[in-house]
């Protein structure tokens, strides 16, 4: 049996649970929170860092969200989890750090913002992070109008899907990006995101300075 750790509203949670959805591995969720100790206590061991996702595939302690996706994907073949062409997965892994670094990675820059202080988060801050995803969302745009993406669910999908909807609740996605924005929205209407969405929809009012009302 499989046992992933995370936390339902966590975006790098999704991105370990898409898979495990897709597929259709069966696997106990340990939710991390103060009702759980030994989950958290777990993680504090087994992560370098400390951090989730975590998975635990029998005696393997599979670390990064990254990671986790690429573990599936050998244990499920022909899931189409990885492009089984080398250029075609370099590619995908390429992608993947893309929308983890600049579209996550920039939102993350408001949250921990807003974090520090709600009432009034750094204005660099949030400045520096919504251009940084103004910057990734328009290199993303023109990367899909010569590119296509592979077929879902990917490495590309399990990155994509959670940074940008998060990423669009900072920033909104432009009218200049109409790939991106339909990508979003087609991301979100996968049966394997549209659960994690569900899953942590519990947790939107402490998305910190509000959640919108959509989605």
């Amino acid at each position: 049996m499989l046992a992933l750790y995370g936390h339902p509203f966590s975006s790098y949670t999704w991105k370990a649970k898409i898979p495990l959805y897709a597929v259709g591995a069966a696997f106990e969720f340990r939710e991390l929170g103060p009702d759980y100790p030994g989950h958290g206590a777990f993680i504090q061991s087994a992560h370098p860092a400390g951090k989730f996702p975590l998975l635990v595939d029998g005696d393997t302690v599979i670390v990064e969200a990254t990671s986790i996706v690429e573990h599936l994907a050998l244990q499920y073949p022909g899931s189409g989890l990885m492009p089984s062409d080398p250029a075609a997965a370099a590619t995908a892994r390429m992608l993947d750090r893309v929308f983890d670094n600049y579209v996550m990675g920039s939102a993350q820059r408001v949250v921990g913002a807003r974090i520090a202080n709600g009432e009034h988060p750094d204005p660099a801050e949030v400045e520096a992070g919504t251009q940084g995803l103004l910057r990734a969302y328009r290199w993303i745009e023109g990367w899909l109008s010569e590119n296509a993406l592979p077929p879902h669910v990917s490495l590309v999908t399990c990155a994509a899907a959670p940074s940008l909807f998060y990423g669009d609740w900072i920033e909104r996605i432009p009218d200049d990006c109409p790939r991106l924005k339909a990508l979003r929205a087609e991301l979100l209407a996968l049966p394997p995101v549209s659960r994690c969405i569900e899953e942590a929809r519990y947790f939107r009012p402490y998305f910190p300075g509000g959640a919108p009302d959509r989605d």
